[in-house]
């Protein structure tokens, strides 16, 4: 396992990854009937996604917060990014749901802020250096 001292744009996009995570998730739980309404999407896809969010909120911001962080830990982090963002929208496309067209833009630019993250998560790991021991 490689350790990595984690450039400034790793730890910043893994911080605002979490950041986003925690209030999305968060907003999701508590204001579930009204966002079920609102995108025309289940209430309980929209609460499992927000108890999903927290979690991984929470752990994202830890990690951001080290200075030294494991590559394969990051390389998690991209794969759950891009699982996510490729589960949004196959559930969109694949008419399993059938949100209002606000709902569909909401799937869709979830989708592309994760993917945003990880580009970000992904340039900011390729600036890390190995620690050297």
């Amino acid at each position: 396992m490689t350790t990595l001292n984690a450039s400034p744009l790793l730890r910043r996009a893994l911080l605002a990854d979490g950041l986003m995570g925690i209030a999305s998730g968060s907003l999701l739980i508590l204001l579930n009937g009204w966002y079920a309404n609102l995108l025309a999407l289940p209430g309980d896809l929209l609460l499992a996604a927000g108890l999903t969010l927290l979690p991984l909120g929470l752990f994202l911001m830890w990690l951001g917060s080290q200075e030294t962080v494991s590559r394969r830990l990051v390389w998690v982090v991209l794969a759950i990014n891009a699982m996510w963002a490729i589960d949004s929208l196959v559930l969109l496309f694949s008419g399993w749901i059938s949100p209002n067209l606000l709902g569909q833009v909401f799937v869709i630019g979830q989708a592309a802020l994760v993917l945003l993250f990880l580009e970000l998560e992904l340039i900011g790991l390729k600036r890390s250096e190995p620690v050297l021991a």
